[in-house]
């Protein structure tokens, strides 16, 4: 395959001579992905650190300027950071430590944030990005093409995908269309990345089942709002709606999202509505937009040579901030899986972990917050009533329920880095190499660690432990790595842990006397499809 090349003019003009049976230009690459939001581009990105040619095209003229998502979540800031992006993330985004519940005393006076959730004090000593960074999606696109453009693969906008052939087994086949006419692209594998409205789920005949709400979320940007504290989120609970905000910058810049009842409300009637119901008061709104609420799912997310990555996939309500994050980690399993199939790593059938370890994430996801949407969210006095008799009890309990073990508990599912993948299907006998509780979670960061893990390879750690390399782990496989032991107790120091590209611990196997069994190495090489 050959690597996509620097620019859209280049790459009609280098592949005007080798032309299909129709007579148009080809492009050939190892990974055609179809939308450059920032699913698409964090796989394209993944996949170019991971030495693998991709193509990322995108109907529109550039990255987006208005955007839904908004947060950051800690298991993403970590996927970043393996990226060696964090920093950047950090030094763009407005940090926030916690979510203020209830904004009033019953004197009047505002409360502290105290009267909410610490989420950063739930999150603190298990990742080292605990809170949540309001990086909007614009800006997530903005550095992930500006970094693929500095690696020398840069997005071909105004690219649009008009059809699709990818019949397993064999390359896939896209018609194009461009600026400069339509083109055709051959590639091994496609994701599609292209939204709700995904064209590459269209062409493969896939469903999207699910619902779509009644009512409509309102979004809008204000400046000069009072009453939110610093680094907070804050959840507004009104006489008819819900609403949640998003600090954004000084001077009270904020994102306000909240649930309005009518189809198509007029901008000016529904802040006018959210003003007087929420109590929040603003000086000027920078920007306004409304969209209904999908909670829709397909039902595979690989067919053939092709995938479905984030909203293609599925879609859901944006309470928790968990979308554009889900997007990013699907974008990241799937390209490291992508890469150990081309460098000849593993065989084909490591590909279906992507829908068996990603595609029950989505559906808790789905189902998760359908179900709070239904409690908190949509419109209406009884729900309204339900609502504040809720957000009394939460702000006092809350705050004490989640300093105790259930806090960090909590943080972990709301920061995504306490996702777990089964290593066998669950009605097999588990092995003994799984049976440790680090198998199928991500591995716990330690101040060692983080360096060894921005190698995006194959590894083996010891944290503790005196192991020598088992005979026949692959000669790619880095390590072992040795590391002092985990001051948390998560991992063993009697075990050596196979680590996989992603981060995620595929193996705890025991050592007696500095070794591991060989027949637990070949097992748990064969259940992740290694070529040994």
């Amino acid at each position: 395959m050959t690597t996509p090349p620097a620019t859209t003019e280049s790459a009609t003009s280098q592949s005007s001579t080798a032309a299909t049976e129709k007579g148009l230009p080809l492009l050939e690459t190892d990974v055609l992905v179809v939308g450059a939001g920032p699913t698409g581009l964090m796989a394209a990105l993944v996949l170019s650190r991971r030495g693998v040619p991709a193509l990322v095209i995108d109907a529109k003229a550039g990255p987006t300027r208005e955007s839904r998502a908004i947060v950051v979540q800690a298991r993403s800031m970590e996927i970043y950071d393996q990226l060696g992006l964090a920093q950047e993330v950090i030094d763009g985004a407005v940090a926030a430590e916690g979510m203020q519940i209830r904004a009033e005393s019953a004197s009047g006076g505002l409360l502290s944030s105290a009267s909410g959730v610490d989420i950063e004090r739930m999150q603190q000593g298990q990742t080292p990005f605990p809170g949540v960074q309001v990086f909007e999606q614009s800006r997530n696109e903005e550095l992930l093409a500006r970094v693929l453009a500095d690696e020398g693969r840069p997005v071909l906008w105004r690219h649009a995908l008009e059809s699709l052939d990818a019949p397993s087994g064999s390359p896939v086949e896209a018609l194009v269309s461009s600026p400069d006419g339509p083109l055709r692209i051959r590639a091994r594998w496609c994701i599609g990345a292209d939204g709700a409205s995904s064209t590459v789920r269209h062409e493969l005949g896939l469903p999207f089942d699910g619902v779509t709400d009644d009512a409509t979320f309102c979004v809008a940007d204000l400046h000069g709002v009072t009453g939110l504290p610093d680094k907070s989120l804050a959840a507004r609970f009104g006489d008819e709606k819900f609403a949640v905000l998003f600090p954004l910058g000084p001077g009270g810049h904020v994102r306000l999202i909240w649930l309005h009842g009518d189809e198509h409300p007029e901008q000016e009637s529904a802040l006018a509505e959210a003003r007087a119901d929420l109590d929040i008061d603003y000086d000027r709104v920078d920007w306004f937009s409304t969209y209904r609420v999908h909670h829709r799912i397909a039902p595979r997310f690989r067919q053939g040579a092709a995938f479905l990555a984030g909203d293609a996939g599925h879609v859901h309500s944006p309470l928790g901030g968990q979308g554009m994050n889900t997007g990013l980690q699907d974008a990241h399993h799937l390209a490291h899986l992508l890469a150990d199939v081309t460098s000849g790593r593993c065989t084909e059938a490591a590909l279906d972990r992507y829908d068996s370890e990603r595609r029950p994430v989505a559906t808790t996801l789905i189902t998760a917050t359908d179900r709070a949407f239904g409690l908190v969210a949509r419109p209406g006095r009884g729900t309204a009533f339900l609502r504040r008799r809720a957000r009394d009890v939460m702000a006092e309990l809350a705050p004490r329920l989640l300093s105790t073990r259930l806090g960090p508990y909590v943080g972990g599912l709301l920061g995504q880095y306490r996702i777990r993948y089964h290593p066998v299907p669950a009605e097999a006998p588990v092995p003994q190499w799984a049976t440790d509780p680090a198998v199928g979670l991500r591995l716990p960061p330690t101040a060692e660690n983080a360096e060894a893990l921005r190698a995006m390879s194959w590894q083996l750690h010891t944290y503790g432990a005196d192991a020598g390399r088992p005979i026949d782990v692959p000669t790619w496989v880095d390590g072992p790595l040795h590391f002092s032991p985990d001051p948390q107790a998560r991992l063993r120091t009697d075990r050596l842990y196979l680590v996989r590209p992603d981060g995620y611990v595929a193996a705890s196997l025991p050592v007696h006397a500095g070794s591991s069994a060989v027949y637990e190495v070949r097992a748990a090489l064969a259940a992740y499809d290694v070529i040994a």
